[in-house]
């Protein structure tokens, strides 16, 4: 989530959101089901997919954190 004057979430938080996705990677390799695994970790399915279609292209990589949104240039 990012937020137009520089906010978003805490490292902690990202984090923790991090830990959610890598989880479902873990799910993902024993095959389980987008339905499944959103509704165990309280998520959207539609995140889901999206971090298996991550998953597939890059492995657990992909899952990790991107870090702490950067703050925008004045121009």
């Amino acid at each position: 989530m990012r937020y137009a004057q520089g906010g978003g979430l805490t490292a902690e938080r990202r984090q923790f959101r991090e830990q959610i996705r890598f989880e479902a990677g873990e799910r993902f390799e024993q095959g389980e089901r987008s339905a499944a695994i959103a509704k165990d970790l309280r998520v959207s399915e539609r995140s889901v997919e999206r971090w298996r279609r991550a998953w597939r292209e890059g492995g657990r990589a992909a899952l990790e954190s991107a870090g702490a949104p950067k703050v925008p240039k004045a121009q």
